[in-house]
């Protein structure tokens, strides 16, 4: 049976040992009570198979809803996961939850047809080949750039820290979103910095030979088999010298040639999804799923609060 446990009462230790089996970072514990404080889930079978709740509340309802810096959740199971499995747990979320729009995973299925489903793009790239043979599949516009970043006189720098990744982005790319703040980024640098005390996490940054200054960063995630290109930042001079082709190429280098996939994080946008593309990895699809249980009423006061 699938039961519901509130925060309080889930057993940390059974549930990361599962986590730690099905290679997903963003569903760990610790990672989960940074982004999401308070979270809940449901348990089948003694922790064989999980799946967080991440919600919240608003205007008097219950709702559920896909945390920043977390790209898939669902189910994880010690076993492979059928669509009827998959089912049965989004059919368990309890009724105190009026809403929902949340991601799951790239090994959640559904049947056909199944309504409230729609399906987004990932980008993998299998690191367990030699770096050469990687590199041959590059497409061509990334070898280009790539070769234009190696004339570039870059060099990778390892003293970056996790602020210095978030002060590039919200100077360059940020300054042109509204929807994250202070509590935003704070909730990023403090999960890096968490993750890089557990050996989960490491960051790169690119800058020119002989200068200090960054011409971009990232931050990347890591399990036993997974690297996960979490966030980075990128300045204008970086764009022009293709230093994150560069830092990208220079990750696959370091890690090609074991039993790790290099996950893009991504994405839905064409021109990102093209960028990632062309390091030779495979698009994979990955499942979100949305119901609403609320009254006519409610439905109306969804469309104002999303308006806010």
């Amino acid at each position: 049976m699938i039961h519901f446990l509130e925060h309080k009462t889930i057993d940390r230790t059974k549930w990361d040992a599962l986590i730690a089996e099905c290679g997903n970072i963003y569903a760990y514990s610790w990672y989960l009570d940074i982004v999401h404080p308070g979270w809940e889930a449901l348990v089948e079978d003694d922790y064989q198979s999980v799946m967080p709740l991440t919600g919240g509340k608003k205007f008097g309802v219950n709702y559920l809803f896909q945390p920043y810096f977390v790209q898939q959740l669902g189910v994880f199971s010690k076993s492979s996961l059928t669509a009827e499995t998959t089912e049965a747990f989004v059919k368990a979320i309890p009724s105190k939850y009026r809403f929902a729009e949340i991601r799951l995973n790239e090994g959640n299925a559904f049947a056909d047809g199944a309504q409230g489903v729609e399906y987004h793009r990932n980008v993998l790239l299998d690191l367990n080949q030699d770096y050469d043979t990687i590199r041959a599949h590059y497409h061509q516009n990334t070898k280009r750039n790539l070769a234009k970043a190696e004339s570039c006189n870059l060099q990778l720098v390892t003293t970056v820290i996790p602020y210095h990744v978030v002060a590039l982005f919200r100077d360059n790319r940020g300054a042109l979103l509204n929807k994250w703040g202070d509590a935003e980024y704070d909730v990023l640098t403090t999960l890096a910095q968490v993750a890089q005390n557990r050996h989960t996490a490491f960051i790169l940054g690119v800058s020119e030979k002989g200068v200090g200054q960054l011409l971009c960063a990232a931050i990347f995630m890591k399990t036993k088999n997974r690297i996960t290109f979490l966030f980075s930042g990128l300045t204008e001079e970086g764009k022009q010298r293709q230093a994150m082709t560069w830092l990208l190429d220079q990750v696959i280098q370091q890690y090609a040639h074991q039993p790790i996939t290099f996950d893009f994080e991504g994405s839905d946008d064409d021109n990102l999804a093209r960028f990632y593309l062309g390091f030779g990895g495979e698009e994979v699809k990955y499942p979100s799923y949305t119901f609403n249980r609320l009254s006519l009423f409610g439905k109306a006061l969804l469309k104002v609060w999303k308006k806010l």
